[in-house]
């Protein structure tokens, strides 16, 4: 009826709101006394008495004056709507229960002016509203409480779209890194990351977000003093009814855990490499790979073995044993030597003893601190910094190490050089071991070559020699070969093993060389009654002793003829190789091994020798392999130097010593004759040019 007044309008025209689904009442009077209720209102408030005040028919129980809006309507005409206003119901079997209805109060007037009321229970509407409500208040309390807790621990907090892009931040970021609001927001933060962290960040928290999981991450941020740190950031989406509606995310600096944690890793890397590795230079090649790229994105480890012993005011020698470079850097080559004066910045700095630390600009290092070829390596790289450390081991200076970084990483923290020199001091041990081990191998070494003489060099016949200590063994062994022209023109070769390899194996050989030597120039005797002679000699001079030898005489018998005239006791079969590449072993002329009693003769045998033709005399280290029948490396050995025929003598020798595998246990000795490709003059011992 809204505003209507009703005028014209008869009692019984309300008759007509009887079946309305809505609540419809009429009052008349200032007083509001109760003159109609349909067939809604009653069902809610119960059948009351007609004539009746409204306060006292209605039952109300509001929470606020519904009688003065009666008045109001009464007295201006003006209607009133409450929406969801709530109201106690009078009825007995309610109860206390609160209902909730939306009013329309007008002015309605027949005989004396009145207000209509009509009133729709809208409860329902209104619970699942207050419900949804609750709900939503609920998940923003919850928030708040996320937020609070996530700011008050976390330097950095950082809320962003559903799309990933970044829309909100605490204000950390930006103290840290130094980069504005608007440099942060979007993707704008990856700007601070370092370079190589971009990409590989951006992929996680692309895959992250297709996947709607939580965030785990760890990248390095530029701080706005210019260096990197370490931090951890960790996200989670924000979900509702279903939907990733944005995310929250947090960031840490880790700097102090991460170098903790690398540090451990390091060191228990740095132990590993140096157990697993038998020698020095294997043992220095592994630890410049732990050091590349943890700490540098380059690194040369130059051994010093005369540093101790050098005379006062000697140069110094160094030589460059392992290196390790990052991916994409030209790595280094070792085994390079150089030697650097008493006062040079090199010296200085090992007699220091203490880490040296220079920054230069790129590609420009100081002249005069380092190597060369590392000066070399620096400037072509653009290397921006570059550490120099000693390290000492048993008290004394054993090796160098550089360490450089390029521009883009900055130079080593005080941390970084910290953790270098850590690491070397806590694989001493191995070190220790490694170092007493190779300086043993090469006094050994030095000794051996020294126990061998060098071949004679001839005007026709072309000989070679090659001696390969074993580098799994610090003691001299007793392989040994020999060379030397015999008074009525002969060229003698020879090669031997006593058994054993330690200092009583190399006294035998020098022995068994030495008396080998007197017996040939004592008599011209064939090759198999010399090592007669021996044997019966070795049951006096070194009665325990047994060896192995090959004794041959290389003779001119006419003008461009050669023939080989040889005897074996116990050792591998000589090898002769044709200039054209045809080889086979000769296996006449053998005789019992050195070092027993044996009273028949001694056989030799002799063999003609091709133009151009090699003899190849060697001992058992190369061509004996465990669990491998002797045949099968002597073949081998064969097939090898068949392949090699065409090359130069030394080639040959050098090319078996290569190509062919090898235990590494055993040392290696060969000697190697090759005969004029063309006949040439009767023999002659004038030196080659």
């Amino acid at each position: 009826m809204g505003g209507a007044d009703g005028r014209g309008m008869g009692w019984l025209a309300l008759e007509a709101f009887d079946p309305a689904p809505v609540a419809v009442a009429l009052t008349i009077g200032p007083d509001h006394r109760l003159v109609y209720t349909n067939l809604a209102y009653r069902a809610f408030v119960g059948d009351r008495p007609l004539g009746e005040p409204i306060g006292r028919a209605f039952g109300v129980a509001a929470k606020q004056d519904y009688g003065d809006l009666f008045d109001r309507v009464l007295e201006t005409g003006e209607p009133v709507s409450l929406v969801e206003a709530p109201v106690r119901p009078a009825a007995a079997d309610a109860g206390d229960e609160e209902r909730y209805f939306s009013f329309t109060l007008s002015r309605f007037t027949h005989d004396r002016p009145g207000v209509l009321v009509v009133a729709v229970d809208v409860t329902e509407q209104a619970a699942a509203v207050r419900r949804a409500d609750r709900a939503t208040e609920e998940q923003k309390r919850s928030r708040r409480r996320f937020e609070s807790l996530v700011w008050i621990n976390a330097q950095v907090v950082w809320v962003s779209d559903a799309a990933g892009k970044v829309i909100e931040s605490s204000g950390g970021w930006e103290r840290i890194t130094g980069q504005s609001r608007e440099e942060f927001l979007g993707e704008g933060w990856t700007q601070a990351l370092h370079p190589d962290d971009r990409e590989p960040t951006l992929r996680s928290w692309d895959r992250t977000r297709r996947h709607a999981r939580p965030w785990h991450h760890v990248y390095r941020v530029r701080t706005r003093e210019g260096e990197y740190r370490h931090f951890e950031v960790r996200s989670a989406p924000v979900v509702e009814n279903g939907v990733v509606t944005e995310w929250i995310g947090t960031c840490f600096d880790i700097e102090q855990e991460w170098r903790e944690r690398q540090r451990r890793e390091l060191l228990d890397r740095a132990a590993a490499a140096a157990a697993e590795q038998p020698g020095l230079t294997e043992m220095f090649a592994a630890l410049a790979d732990v050091l590349v790229p943890a700490l540098a994105d380059g690194c040369g480890v130059h051994l010093l073995p005369d540093l101790g012993d050098r005379p006062a005011g000697a140069p110094i020698t160094a030589q460059r044993v392992a290196t390790a470079a990052d991916r994409g850097l030209r790595q280094q080559a070792p085994a390079v030597e150089q030697r650097f004066a008493p006062d040079s910045g090199f010296a200085r700095a090992l007699e220091r003893r203490r880490p040296l630390q220079r920054t230069f600009p790129p590609g420009r290092p100081p002249a005069g601190l380092l190597p060369k070829t590392t000066t070399d390596w620096l400037a072509e790289t653009g290397a921006t910094s570059v550490v120099l450390m000693p390290v000492v081991v048993d008290g004394a200076v054993a090796a160098a190490v550089t360490a450089a970084r390029r521009g883009d990483r900055g130079p080593m923290s005080r941390d970084d050089i910290a953790l270098m020199r850590q690491i070397f001091e806590h694989t001493h041990d191995a070190l220790s071991g490694a170092v007493q081990f190779h300086r043993t191998q090469q006094i050994a070494l030095a000794l051996q070559h020294g126990l061998l003489a060098e071949p004679p060099a001839l005007s026709d016949l072309r000989i070679v020699a090659r001696y390969m200590a074993s580098p799994a063994a610090a003691e001299v062994g007793g392989d040994w070969y020999d060379s030397f022209v015999l008074p009525d023109g002969a060229t003698l070769v020879a090669i031997g093993d006593v058994a054993g390899h330690d200092l009583a194996a190399a006294v035998g050989m020098s022995q068994l060389r030495n008396m080998l030597r007197v017996l040939t120039a004592d008599r011209l005797a064939p090759p198999g009654e010399i090592l007669r002679r021996l044997n019966n000699a070795m049951e006096t001079v070194a009665p325990e002793a047994t060896a192995t030898c090959v004794l041959a005489r290389v003779e001119e018998p006419g003008p461009g003829r050669w023939q080989l005239n040889y005897a074996v006791a116990g050792h591998p079969p000589p090898l002769l190789v044709t200039s054209g590449g045809d080889g086979r072993f000769l296996q006449e002329g053998v005789n019992p091994l050195l070092g027993f009693p044996f009273d028949q003769t001694y056989e030799s045998s002799t063999e003609p020798l091709p133009p151009g033709s090699t003899v190849l005399l060697y001992t058992d280290g190369l061509v004996e392999r465990p669990g491998e029948h002797l045949d099968a490396g002597l073949d081998r050995l064969r097939r090898q130097a068949c392949t090699l025929a065409h090359r130069r003598l030394d080639l040959l020798c050098d090319g078996l010593l290569d190509d062919l595998p090898t235990t590494g246990t055993d040392d290696i000795a060969m000697i190697a004759v090759r005969t004029p490709e063309t006949a040439t003059p009767a023999a002659s011992t004038k030196p080659q040019n």
